[in-house]
């Protein structure tokens, strides 16, 4: 299979998932998806991202040689909004090597104080946050008054994430 190809042929759940399939079978197939995941083309950038979600939900040790790769690109101002979600996702679902900590804790701050940042961006952000305030408990003042702030003008999906957060930080008896 050449991953890019198979992933201009359709965009189905069941395509992405045979890409995952296959690419898990080795460092090198792995590697053509995450170059086609990183690639400055949309689509195929925008279809990988869905193969690199069902990596991580099929093996998600197959990932742990391009953490740098995908930490970098939440970064990156010049690829889909797909990938850059589904580079905070896979980061939400996986433990994140110490060295990434601080950058990771930036991007997503940053992430969820940006209005323009899409919602799914933004919870998969919280959720990451609050998974390391368990590791960094000093963070989760600032997260919770990002959420309490966001709060009125936010989306239900927002909220929904939040609340979790906030109800989390309530039983720790924080204040902001």
């Amino acid at each position: 299979m050449i991953i890019k190809e198979a992933l201009l042929e359709e965009h189905s759940k069941a395509q992405a998932i045979k890409i995952a399939k296959y690419a898990i079978l080795s460092r090198k197939n792995m590697r053509e998806l995450m170059d086609c995941f990183s690639a400055g083309e949309y689509r195929i950038a925008q279809r990988a991202a869905y193969s690199v979600l069902w990596v991580v939900i099929l093996k998600p040790t197959a990932l742990k040689p391009f953490i740098r790769e995908i930490v970098g690109l939440m970064e990156r101002k010049d690829v889909h909004v797909a990938v850059v979600r589904n580079s905070v996702r896979v980061l939400d679902t996986i433990d994140i090597p110490e060295e990434y900590h601080g950058i990771v804790m930036n991007a997503c701050f940053n992430f969820l104080e940006k209005p323009t940042t899409p919602i799914a961006t933004k919870a998969f952000s919280m959720t990451t946050l609050y998974k390391l305030s368990k590791i960094y408990p000093d963070i989760l003042p600032e997260l919770v008054l990002i959420i309490e702030e966001g709060w009125d003008n936010e989306t239900p999906a927002f909220r929904s994430r939040g609340r979790k957060i906030l109800d989390y930080a309530k039983a720790l008896k924080l204040k902001p």
